[in-house]
């Protein structure tokens, strides 16, 4: 027999299915998205995205910003000039605020001096404006300290804050970067707030206008963009409700609600202001900065549907629906406040109605999560979604231009230069606004990233960075250091978003004649229940009374022996890997149960019994079992109780214990398996230096048993299975990171192969880094040495490199996150929040198994890999299985891609795992009510075993040679030696009574004659 594939090489680098398969994608999503255009339809958000497809809407996205996009990063003054009595300036709420003896509760400030100093940005201008040039921006948001230039808040004009901020705008114009000037971002004159009460005054809006009118005529012709103010909701909420931020007015609703109707209305008549008196000259731009937070509702019920729509109106709508829509406030909060509330005149609602020329929005740190009260919540779930906020401001308001004023996220106050929290959290807000705009239609046309440099963070001090640049806060010269994220930011700039990449393509191409296809189940069911075949019992039917078998005392009849068909589990274990098409089964033997006492003296030959007729059976439908000897699990990690009771890997008795117990195995089944695994995935994570060392030794004594002693006349294969998750630096321009992803691949990885796979001795890092630690610290941790003649023992005690692999782990070394941070390692684990993840939070990464197999490859050579398993746990709710189809697809493409383009001799691979009995939700097979039903995933897999990966329309079809595994014919004889000899007694009897019937026949005739 034979089978027809496409050869294995050529591998085209296209496939044809991807293009069709983003077209089907972007037609989903444009159909399932409501017309834009009306407003008020921001409601019908969740329910949108709540139908889009998964995994495919989840994906990264590789594609470019529009043309033209603008690219930038802002400041505040109070964040970053300091200065705060220098050149005359005035006293602002928040010089105030933070000079104060003891500080509200929850304000967290770390230092008694708030932004005195800060960056110091007012004294180092042309360092900033370096910083600006490096980053390659098209645009540079920073505000204007009112107090500055107006130290009383009015009159007279501070000509030093005026001659500062002409320096700036003059810098900005010789580096071509657009100007975006925010006139007010928290810092309110304090003489206004003593005079006036600050915004609960009506005196305010009037006393805006009039600052705004000076910013106008004096910095108008070099600024196209304005924002009035940043964060009305803040200003208001917490500087005159709740007083947790400056001026502290602890007023309550009322005294919030009567600020907010100021603030829209200051708002308002700068925009007038612009309109009427400057626009037709300057030819500028007027919005107001917005935040917001993003909800979700608990579950998809209508009215917690209602209740995410009443948050988003109680903090942005509350600002953005009087100057996007109608000029008056939500409709939900006019009739949950009733009194408390405001009104506009109608007069008033036709002034604020349209003041903003587009839509400037604040997303990220200094409100979600930190500023948002948790009954404007509503009793729902905060998320930060920004591209659902972004489609919903698009129903909401009309699809106004939205320019994203200010977005990030933060890091710790103690990280320096390798940010890599906060590049990860930057990917994903760009990313999402990248969806917004080609997915949903949102029209987006600038992002901001907050910040340019590290400064004081509002409520939070300095106990968090948000700057792209580091800025060391003790030092004098207050130099900027630029972080990983700058060179993140700044490579995304120079190609305007994510351009598709050649390795992040699938490919097309075939694997090798002969590819090992298979399939895991950790322990496979057993179930020795006898058959009724087997009962020696005589039974009378009760037909008249009970209807039942009544068995007959002292009556037996003669007994028989065991056949493999007697197991009923076994054929039904064994027909669902045929409906699979695998070629090869993986599974692990449970030494605790064959050796319960861990030696010879008792042996479980029922359930050896059991293991013989399973591989039997595996052989007679040509799949190849593969079986590990020993897979270490929780209880006693699946040793004997006498080898664990007693140190378990620890005592060196365990070694020659698993040497005796391998032999049994290899004698007891080495016929029907000739592809085994000492060890399966020994846990790196959960072993002791001494544990591993004597695990080592055992391997190698059980490698060079069957060697000697059984590879002649079994001709089979034995090596280890390791455990292999890859991993990779968080910050790919740090050097460091790039240190710990090499450290922690030898810890986990190196620690038992290359002893193995290499030199016979531990990783040279690992010795080092021990040494080190033990030096440096109070830890005593002793690598064991082996010696000349276990050295030579180990090293090269393998046939292939069995590895399992199912996820990929970011790492890097600035301490952010105490519960993520290995202390001993010194590694801090690092989440890429873009990526897919699993129910159980595993990452979804399909490059990370071709990197693995790379790097096996330069460190240990031309070496046969089989990947040994290879799954992800996925919600066994989720319909058709979707995330393990995009799991399996993907993952296989990516082995493609190293055998195929990096020349890795790669052999097999196996999905993890069989079914959802024996490990739920991980499995290819549903177990439901006792019965295994085959999900979308199994059906896929086979697709791909029946082509032997992903054969392309161009590529010539080869003939590959059916593999058979053993002549299952032969196999039939050699294991009824019984049956045979009596066959051959018959025959041969037959045949001599034929011959003596003819012989006295013949006499008998001569005779008569």
């Amino acid at each position: 027999r034979s089978r027809s594939y496409p050869p294995a090489r050529p591998v085209s680098p296209r496939i044809p299915m991807a293009p069709l398969l983003l077209l089907l994608l972007l037609l989903v999503l444009l159909l399932g998205r409501p017309l834009l255009g009306a407003p008020g339809q921001g409601s019908g958000t969740w329910a949108r995205f709540a139908r889009l497809p998964y995994p495919q809407d989840q994906l990264f996205l590789h594609d470019t910003f529009p043309d033209g996009f603008l690219w930038g990063v802002g400041s505040a003054a109070y964040q970053t000039e300091g200065g705060w009595r220098q050149e005359g300036k005035g006293a602002s709420v928040w010089d105030t605020f933070t000079h104060r003896p003891a500080t509200p509760p929850g304000a967290g400030f770390m230092g008694p001096t708030g932004g005195d100093v800060a960056s110091d940005s007012y004294n180092n201008l042309f360092r900033d404006a370096e910083g600006l040039r490096r980053l390659g921006v098209s645009h540079y948001r920073f505000s204007l300290a009112w107090a500055r230039l107006l130290p009383n808040g009015t009159a007279p004009l501070n000509p030093a804050g005026l001659a500062h901020y002409d320096r700036l705008l003059g810098r900005l114009r010789a580096l071509g970067m657009e100007p975006v000037v925010t006139l007010y971002h928290w810092d309110l004159p304090q003489h206004l707030q003593d005079t006036f009460g600050g915004w609960a005054s009506p005196v305010l809006p009037e006393l805006f206008r009039d600052y705004a009118e000076l910013c106008f005529r004096h910095f108008g012709g070099q600024v196209r963009y304005w924002l009035t103010m940043d964060n009305p909701y803040v200003v208001a909420w917490h500087g005159y409700g709740t007083g947790r931020l400056p001026p502290g007015v602890r007023g309550g609703p009322c005294l919030g609600y009567r600020a907010a109707h100021h603030l829209l209305q200051a708002h308002a008549k700068v925009w007038h202001l612009y309109n009427d008196h400057f626009r037709p000259t300057q030819r500028g731009k007027v919005s107001i900065a917005l935040s917001s937070h993003w909800i979700k509702p608990q579950s998809m019920t209508e009215k917690n549907i209602k209740e995410c729509q009443k948050s988003l109106d109680f903090v942005l709508g509350w600002f953005a629906k009087p100057i996007f829509i109608d000029g008056d406030y939500p409709e939900s909060m006019r009739s949950n406040l009733s009194s408390l509330l405001p009104e506009f005149s109608e007069d008033e609602k036709k002034y604020i109605k349209g003041t903003a020329d587009f839509f400037a929005l604040s997303f990220g740190a200094t409100l979600s999560f930190q500023l948002l009260d948790s009954h404007m919540k509503f009793q729902q779930l905060e998320s930060i979604s920004l591209r659902q906020l972004l489609y919903w401001i698009s129903c909401e308001y009309n699809n106004p231009p939205v320019f994203i004023v200010e977005n990030s996220w933060f890091v710790s106050g103690s990280t320096k230069r390798d940010d890599a929290k906060y590049i990860y959290y930057l990917k994903k807000f760009i990313m999402e606004t990248l969806k917004a705009i080609r997915y949903d239609g949102v029209n987006v046309f600038g992002y901001t990233v907050w910040s340019l440099l590290d400064g004081f963070e509002w409520h939070r001090g300095y106990s968090i960075r948000r700057g792209l640049f580091y800025v060391d806060f003790q030092s004098h010269d207050k130099k900027l250091m630029p972080k990983s994220s700058v060179l993140f930011y700044q490579k995304l700039i120079e190609k305007n978003g994510f351009p598709p990449l050649p390795e992040n393509l699938p490919i097309e191409g075939v694997f090798p004649c002969g590819f090992a296809w298979g399939i895991v189940d950790n322990y496979i069911q057993v179930d020795t229940t006898p058959a009724q075949f087997l009962d020696p019992n005589v039974y009378v039917w009760d037909v008249h009374q009970t209807k039942k078998l009544i068995k007959v005392d002292g009556v037996f009849t003669s007994k028989r022996k065991h056949h493999c068909v007697d197991f009923a589990a076994i054929r039904l274990q064994v027909s669902l890997l045929q409906e699979m098409h695998v070629t090869h089964f993986h599974f692990s033997l449970k030494w605790s149960l064959i050796l319960p006492l861990g030696n010879l003296s008792l042996i479980n030959h029922t359930l050896v019994h059991y293991y013989r007729c399973f591989a039997s059976e595996l052989l007679r439908v040509n799949i190849t079992p593969v079986v590990a000897l020993w897979q270490p699990m929780a209880e006693n990690q699946e040793l004997p109780a006498s080898l664990a009771k007693y140190g378990a890997w620890e005592n060196p008795e365990t070694i020659q214990a698993f040497v005796e117990y391998a032999k049994f195995c290899f004698t007891s089944l080495g016929d029907y398996v000739k592809f085994w695994i000492t060890m399966n995935e020994p846990s790196v994570k959960n072993l002791t230096y001494t544990a591993g060392h004597n695990l080592l030794k055992a391997h190698a004594k059980a490698w060079h048993l069957y060697d000697k002693e059984f590879r002649r006349s079994q001709k089979g294969k034995i090596s280890i299975a390791l455990q292999a998750d890859w991993v990779e630096p968080a910050c790919p321009f740090s050097r460091n990171d790039q240190e710990v992803a090499d450290r922690i691949l030898e810890f986990d990885i190196g620690w038992l192969a290359e002893p193995i796979f290499g030199n016979g001795d531990y990783p040279r890092v690992m010795r080092a880094w021990l040494h080190r630690r033990n030096s440096v610290d109070l830890y005593n941790f002793h690598l064991p040495s082996f010696s000349e003649d276990e050295k030579k023992l180990i090293q090269g005690s393998f046939d292939f490199f069995a590895l399992s692999h199912y996820t990929t782990t970011l790492v890097g070394w600035e301490k952010e996150d105490a519960l993520k941070y290995d202390h001993y390692l010194e590694v801090q684990m690092i989440n890429d929040i873009t990526w897919l993840h699993s129910p159980s939070r595993a990452a979804v990464v399909p490059w990370g198994l071709r990197k693995l197999l790379k790097w096996v490859k330069s460190k240990y050579g031309e070496i046969p890999i089989y990947v040994m398993a290879n799954g992800i746990d996925d919600d066994q709710n989720m319909v058709h299985d979707k995330l393990r189809v995009y799991y399996i697809q993907n993952y296989i493409n990516e082995a493609l891609k190293a055998y195929a383009l990096d020349n890795v001799n790669l052999q097999g691979y196996f999905v993890y795992s069989f079914n959802d009995r024996t490990a739920p939700k991980y499995g290819l097979y549903g177990y439901v009510a006792n019965q295994y039903e085959p999900k979308p995933s199994m059906e896929h897999y086979r697709e791909i075993i029946d082509k032997n990966g992903f054969p392309g329309p161009d590529t010539p079809e080869v003939l590959c040679p059916e593999e058979i595994a053993l002549c299952t014919e032969c196999h039939f004889f050699r294991t009824r030696k019984s049956l045979l000899a009596f066959i051959s007694f018959i025959f041969v009897a037959f045949i001599v009574t034929i011959f003596f019937i003819t012989y006295y026949s013949k006499r008998v005739e001569r005779r008569y004659k």
